[in-house]
Formats: structure tokens, C-alpha cells, sequence
């Protein structure tokens, strides 16, 4: 369900790295054709481009591209070209520094890659920034939230489509329970959301909604402006239905008051090569708007043109 549009014919990485050098060659940069070429690779012919890149000219194509771009393109061009596991790496540190801080990306993070995905990312953060992903998390937050997000960073959840019933059962009890008595940071909930698969946690949220008569989410809605209940519905949305969370996230960044292109930028980057289809079929169902008209309508110049070809829009070359 990816919108990434390759072409017919792949270049090969010294004919891109080619390219590339004429689009930074001159007085301006030939935006376009950065464009052409980079949002219309994956990510393994994107790392291989760099490494040619580097190999070629001996300089680092991320930082000829930060040099020669700018603005909310800049940004788009900078994080499509990193490879996946280096992104999230960089997200998340990104989430845990003062003036970035934000608890909904490290969670995004978390609950949306898969669980080799995720091992993956904590060794790149391990490489990139010498200390351990959980270190960081469990430094920079706190309460509740610690309690959570630590065990949802450091989770490898078994992948596989088995349920059991019975368990699914029980532990639909389990949060009936500790959701009445209002502990939302008990134990036993939190050990559930952080260790069982997605599968087995769907499950369990359909017996929720069977026995209890509320989706389980409704039911965590006690205190609407609660930050933590805000991040644990959030977290089982991610865990269950991602593409409803992410139409939530995008409708929330087109609609503000002055557009949210940090937050704009990560959905589609992140979720082009993987379900951006399957977040774009949701957003049309709930503000009847196909997403790439949203953002077109919100966004100008070279930066919506890089997101509308994440989007499968343009040619590819």
C-alpha cells in the first residue's frame, strides 16, 4: 500500500549521483530535478546513490543537499533520503531534546515499525549517537510516561497471526477493571501493551468492545484533556488501527492554524515506501478530500511538489 512511484528503467547510482551533481552545479539549483530522481527511488537505491555519491566525490550527499535547499524542502528532501532505520533514529532523538520534545513521535516510532524494524533502529541510534535509545527516552520523560514509552521503545513483539481466546478474554477483563478503577498506569495494563503482538491485542480489544459494550478507547476518554490517557489511546490506535491515527495526525497538521509541516512531513515520509495509500484511502473517508489535494491546497512550491511525488505524483526519471 506504498505510494512510492519508481520508474519503467532505474539509473544506475553513478548516473543519479551524476544528475544530482548537475542539479547543485551552477548558480541555482535545479530543484526539480532532485526532485525526479530522489523521490522516485526506495530506500536501498537511495543509500547505494549515497554511498556512490561518496565514493565519486568524496562528499556526503546529505550535506551537499542541506547546503543547497532550504525551508520545509529542505527538511522533506533531508529525512526521505535517510535510510528508514537512520530516520526513525534521528526522529526520536529528536523527540527526547527540550525544544523538540514529543512523546507522540517516540510512540509513533514504537508501535508502528515492525519488531525487526525496530531493533533496527536502536542500533542505528546506538551508532549515530553512542547511547542506547531507551537511555534517552527514560532520561527525558517521566511519570506515566516513562513508565510507558520506555517498555514501547525496548519491545520485540512476536510478529505472527496467532491468537489465544482465552487470554484475549481474560485480559479484556484486565483493562475493564483497571480502567474503572482508574489506574492507567497499573502494571498489568502496561505490561499487556507493551509485550503482546498485534494481533493478539486486537483481540483483545474486540472482547473489550463485545463484553463491555464501549470500544476501549471510548472508555479511556474519562478525562479528555488528560496528556497521558491522550498518549495511551494514541498508542492503541498506532498498535491496532495505524491509519486512523495517522488521518488524525494529518487532518490536525492541514487544518491548524498556519499548517504543521514538521508533522506533515513525517507521515508522508515515513509512510510512502510502506501504508501511505492505506492513510490516504482513510483521510478521504473522514474529511471526504483526497489527501493529496489537502496538501496541495496547503502547501506551495518545491516542498509540495516533493510531497505530492511521495504521493505517486510526477514523473520519474
Amino acid at each position: 500500500m506504498a505510494t512510492l512511484k519508481l520508474p519503467s528503467t532505474i539509473p544506475s547510482p553513478s548516473e543519479d549521483c551524476e544528475q544530482l551533481r548537475k542539479a547543485f552545479a551552477g548558480w541555482g539549483t535545479n530543484e526539480d530535478l532532485i526532485i525526479q530522481i530522489l523521490a522516485h527511488r526506495n530506500g536501498d537505491q537511495r543509500k547505494k546513490i549515497r554511498e556512490t555519491y561518496h565514493e565519486t566525490h568524496g562528499e556526503d550527499l546529505l550535506k551537499d543537499l542541506d547546503s543547497e535547499l532550504s525551508s520545509d524542502f529542505q527538511h522533506a528532501v533531508l529525512l526521505w533520503t535517510l535510510e528508514p532505520a537512520e530516520r526513525d533514529a534521528y526522529l526520536v532523538n529528536q523527540a527526547t531534546k527540550k525544544l523538540t520534545a514529543s512523546n507522540w513521535v517516540i510512540m509513533e516510532v514504537a508501535c508502528t515499525r515492525s519488531s525487526h524494524q525496530l531493533l533496527s533502529v536502536r542500533q542505528a541510534y546506538h551508532a549515530k549517537y553512542k547511547k542506547s535509545m531507551e537511555e534517552d527516552v527514560a532520561h527525558h520523560t517521566s511519570g506515566d510516561f516513562r513508565k510507558l514509552l520506555v517498555p514501547l521503545v525496548s519491545a520485540f513483539r512476536y510478529e505472527g497471526d496467532e491468537v489465544n481466546m482465552t487470554l484475549a478474554k481474560t485480559e479484556a477483563k484486565t483493562f475493564h477493571e483497571k480502567i474503572c478503577d482508574k489506574a492507567y498506569s497499573d502494571d498489568d495494563l502496561i505490561r499487556i501493551l507493551t509485550t503482546r503482538s498485534k494481533s493478539q491485542l486486537n483481540a483483545t480489544f474486540n472482547h473489550y468492545n463485545d463484553q463491555f459494550g464501549n470500544a476501549i478507547t471510548k472508555d479511556l476518554k474519562a478525562d479528555p484533556e488528560n496528556e497521558y490517557l491522550k498518549l495511551l489511546r494514541s498508542t492503541i490506535k498506532c498498535l491496532t488501527v495505524p491509519e486512523k491515527y495517522y488521518e488524525k495526525v494529518l487532518r490536525l497538521a492541514i487544518n491548524k492554524l498556519g499548517t504543521d509541516e514538521k508533522a506533515l512531513t513525517r507521515v508522508v515520509v515515513t509512510h510512502a515506501e510502506v501504508d501511505l495509500q492505506r492513510i490516504a484511502e482513510e483521510y478521504k473517508r473522514r474529511n471526504s478530500v483526497p489527501l493529496d489535494r489537502a496538501i496541495a491546497g496547503d502547501t506551495s512550491g518545491d516542498y509540495e511538489k516533493m510531497l505530492l511525488a511521495l504521493m505517486g505524483h510526477g514523473d520519474a526519471c
